[in-house]
């Protein structure tokens, strides 16, 4: 039985969710189609890459995985199937399968839409073959290479790093580029201040649990994907600061004449 996730930039009442569900109940009776994340912000194919690159290897391997997100595709950003790490991926070459998987794909197949379909029509039969058990060359036409778009990565020096906001979640709270195994490389044993935005708010530990601080305080921790999370205990940390993706966050080293006194 087929798994099919289905990430979109739609809102669950879009009727867009309909007409996906019903063409995939009908060509692939049985699947079990998963929203795996929708209201992706529309053309924001960083947001759905990081989504997806951060959920896809939960499944089990041979789920195929539709993306929806600036997904109408041109004959520069052509519509793929993309088979890599035991995953099907169904989407249009615009740099997000690059920035899903940061590496080459086992096979990709650039697919034929002769009667020029819509994409939801498009990735449906492409799902349903795939789903059969036919050949995914004979879908279309096997091709090198995907459209590349770069990520966004934190610099690093001797005492400082510098990262920036790349995802802020459903609780306010922001994420950033800067992994577990960065800072450990350059702030172990030391002391450190982290600054968010700009030197008026800053923190200078890592905690495990947001109740690790006092209510109203800034949390810094490392999330379950192991990046680097900013957020206050009780409140969301974006809105009360206005905080964005893009904004920087900086690491440095703490002299002894810096003086950590959190928000205020």
């Amino acid at each position: 039985m087929a798994i099919i996730t289905l990430t979109t930039e739609w809102r669950e009442d879009d009727f867009f969710h309909g007409i996906l569900r019903g063409k995939l109940s009908s060509l692939c009776p049985g699947a079990v189609v998963i929203n795996n994340a929708s209201a992706i912000p529309p053309l924001n194919i960083m947001h759905g890459a990081f989504v997806i690159r951060n959920t896809f290897s939960h499944y089990p391997e041979g789920t195929i995985h539709l993306i929806f997100v600036s997904s109408e595709g041109s004959g520069e950003q052509p519509h793929l199937l993309v088979k890599a790490r035991g995953h099907w991926f169904i989407g249009a070459d615009n740099g997000i399968f690059n920035l899903i998987l940061n590496s080459e794909p086992d096979l990709t197949v650039s697919l034929d839409n002769k009667d020029q379909s819509d994409e939801i029509s498009l990735f449906a039969r492409a799902a349903a073959a795939i789903n059969e058990g036919k050949n995914p060359v004979s879908l279309g036409r096997k091709v090198k290479g995907l459209s590349e778009r770069v990520p966004l990565r934190a610099a690093i020096d001797r005492d400082v790093i510098i990262g920036s906001v790349i995802f802020i979640d459903s609780y306010g709270n922001a994420i950033t580029n800067i992994t577990r195994e960065i800072f450990s490389r350059v702030f172990d044993g030391r002391a450190f201040r982290i600054l968010i935005k700009s030197n008026k708010y800053h923190t200078e530990k890592i905690s495990l649990l947001y109740s690790d601080e006092p209510v109203g305080e800034l949390v810094s921790r490392f999330n379950s994907i192991d990046l680097l999370e900013i957020s206050v205990n009780g409140a969301n940390l974006c809105q009360l600061f206005s905080i964005d993706t893009g904004d920087a966050v900086r690491v440095e080293v703490r002299s002894s004449i810096q003086t950590g006194n959190g928000l205020f």
